[in-house]
């Protein structure tokens, strides 16, 4: 007897459709596992026959033979152990055979008392089952949350493999979403001093553009850094699925934590790897840069990233994705962030601070942002000096603009963008969109002419700086981009401390 049941195979942050086939021939009883299945696939047998067993089923003593289907899409996980307990069961007709089970899809892991444990990547099997039609989606209680966040796609929640002896659960998951409990992000009221600062916070939050903070040690860069998600725009349904997808793709989503409406910041140590950074390993699964999307990248101490590194970032800087290829294949993982790095003029850190004296030589200063090359520096939209603030100001009573405040202009600029037919955020303008939406006028260009001469400003740079002017027209209220915006913009791509030009 044979019975086929859906599940599905995680491909990067996609799941695709996998058909799961059992057979019970004649013979001496073996189980065995076809279709290019892994490690933890293999093993699924052992708990399968156990957690059978413990649910009062009879497990078949015939040659069991279970495809995955199709053979070429590497599966890896424990999520298949759950069906295929269901297509064992089916074809030995021990569980009723119907519609729901016949078009449902089954993922979950299998505990040896046959408990139905929650699966990573949750959200991409919603998503695949609500594009190709497919449901119920039979998954853990465990799941109950993630459920929760399409409830479009019909959901049927499991407690045990003992549950599927009559019609299913008495209920389907609740369609109402429980967003996840996230940490509040630093408020800028906090902030002390430090307005040209704030303003280039501002202006990278409402255009979503990368940001690069120098200054001595202690001045507020990491401050600064970390109230950047407070200030941006809360993230839509579609969004919100999306980053929870690749958190929950990546393991790094802890089973019913709901969605995540809130940008992610990502703060990876510099000792992180290649893979650790843009994604890779076995799989291959996300990195930071994807665990950074539609949210904010800190690198903090830039220089002390391996170069690697950083030369990895140059693609998902420029694209706002990361292409992963193997021999097995390419995945492409959306990685839209914002980058915000922090590092010191100079080794010591106070090459410029006019309380303590710098003791690196210009070599020194040389060879440490000789660390950073310069197609990674050309990616950066805004070089910003962030001095030491004086005692008089750090002490003082008096209480910066908060986040909210600012958060509610970069909601009206970020409205303005929308208006316009292109990207949503200025960042991602190409240059057909910037002569689309704002065309050089003679003063315009004659002001980028002279920058380009004076500051070697590449066509990258060029850019960029059409990017930003138009963002800060938007936070002034959306018309078109006049010089003061252009020459605004121009100065944070001026020179920057430590012998190196930010203006490139």
């Amino acid at each position: 007897m044979t019975a086929r049941v859906r599940t599905c195979a995680l491909v990067g942050v996609e799941a695709r459709p996998v058909e799961v086939e059992a057979d019970l021939g004649t013979g001496l009883p073996t189980f065995t596992i076809v279709g290019l299945p892994d490690a933890a696939v293999r093993e699924s047998r052992e708990r399968v026959l156990a957690a059978v067993r413990n649910c009062g089923y009879e497990f078949p003593a015939r040659r069991i033979t279970i495809n995955l289907a199709p053979a070429h899409v590497r599966k890896e996980g424990a999520g298949f152990d759950l069906p295929i307990a269901v297509a064992l069961l089916l074809a030995s007709g021990q569980i009723p055979s119907g519609r729901p089970l016949a078009e449902g899809v089954f993922v979950g892991e299998l505990g040896l008392d046959g408990t139905v444990r929650a699966a990573r990547g949750v959200l991409a099997v919603l998503v695949m089952a609500r594009r190709h039609g497919f449901g119920p989606v039979w998954l853990s209680r465990e799941n109950a949350r993630d459920a929760r966040a399409l409830s479009d796609v019909p959901t049927s929640l499991l407690g045990t493999l003992g549950d599927l002896r009559g019609d299913g659960p008495a209920a389907p998951a609740s369609t109402s979403s429980t967003p996840a409990s996230e940490p509040s992000p630093l408020d800028l009221a906090a902030v002390r001093g430090q307005d040209l600062a704030r303003r280039a916070l501002e202006i990278a939050a409402a255009g979503g553009h990368n940001l690069l903070f120098v200054g001595p040690p202690g001045a507020g860069k990491t401050m600064l850094a970390r109230a950047l998600p407070g200030i941006l725009p809360p993230l839509s349904e579609e969004e919100a699925i999306e980053v929870t997808t690749i958190h929950s793709v990546a393991g790094r989503l802890a089973p019913g934590s709901g969605l995540i409406v809130h940008p992610p910041f990502r703060a990876p140590h510099h000792s992180i790897s290649d893979a650790g950074m843009v994604g890779g390993g076995r799989g291959p699964l996300p990195g930071e840069a994807s665990l950074a999307h539609h949210g904010v990248l800190f690198l903090d101490e830039l220089p002390e990233y391996r170069r690697s590194v950083l030369e990895a970032l140059r693609q998902p800087v420029e694209e706002g994705a990361i292409t992963i290829v193997r021999a097995a294949g390419a995945v492409r993982f959306p990685a839209a962030f914002s980058l915000v790095a922090a590092m010191n003029p100079c080794p010591c850190g106070y090459r410029g601070d006019a309380r303590r004296g710098c003791r690196c030589g210009q070599d020194a200063v040389l060879h440490y942002w000789g660390k950073v090359s310069g197609p990674m520096l050309d990616r950066v939209d805004l070089f910003l000096e962030v001095p030491a603030i004086d005692a008089a100001r750090l002490l003082g009573r008096g209480e910066g603009e908060s986040s909210a405040r600012v958060r509610a202009r970069v909601l009206a600029a970020r409205a303005q963008a929308s208006r316009r037919r292109g990207p949503a955020r200025n960042a991602a303008l190409t240059a057909a969109d910037l002569d689309r939406v704002d065309p050089l006028d003679v003063a315009t260009r004659g002001l980028l002419t002279l920058a380009v001469e004076r500051f070697g400003l590449s066509a990258r740079g060029v850019q960029r700086v059409r990017r930003v002017a138009r963002t800060i027209a938007d936070l002034e209220g959306g018309g078109r981009v006049a010089g003061t915006h252009i020459a605004e913009a121009l100065q944070f791509r001026a020179p920057v401390p430590g012998g190196a030009t930010g203006a490139r």
